[in-house]
């Protein structure tokens, strides 16, 4: 049971890690205008996260007297917002401009990208802390089974 805690803690921090790599793909593109490979306006993406092998509620209600114990998480999938508008400015001499001279730069703001960030960051820091407890009891534990 410590193992499979460090598995979760672990299987946490590696997700949060990985979202902060596609957040820091999105602030590192806030002003570009035009993908090299397709041409497009870059969009920013957003991480959706799951539980690792989903057990069943019914299992889990008939396990209720004993102590039930998470997964850990997954990365399920990393999708382009679609649902957020690009961000129009006005730059006529810009080569990517449009017919009225509007530039069509990507939907990130930094103010949101930032708070993900922290967010990410603290999310990390809780399953690195939870991972040192978890450490620490097998330790006592393994202190314990010498004496």
């Amino acid at each position: 049971m410590i193992f499979q805690s460090f598995n979760i803690n672990a299987s946490g921090m590696t997700a949060q890690r990985f979202r902060m790599d596609i957040i820091s793909e999105n602030v590192a593109n806030v002003n570009t205008t035009r993908r090299a490979e397709d041409g497009e306006t870059y969009r920013r993406k957003v991480v959706t996260f799951a539980e690792k092998r989903v057990t069943p509620f019914t299992k889990v209600l008939q396990n209720t007297r004993e102590a039930y114990m998470g997964n850990g998480v997954k990365v399920t999938s990393v999708r382009e917002d679609t649902e957020t508008d690009f961000i129009m400015k006005y730059d006529p001499a810009h080569p990517d401009a449009d017919e009225n001279g509007y530039v069509s730069y990507p939907n990130v703001n930094i103010v949101t990208e930032m708070t993900n960030m922290i967010d990410a960051s603290r999310s990390y820091e809780a399953n690195a802390t939870a991972f040192e407890s978890s450490k620490a009891m097998a330790m006592k534990g393994l202190e314990l089974g010498k004496s």
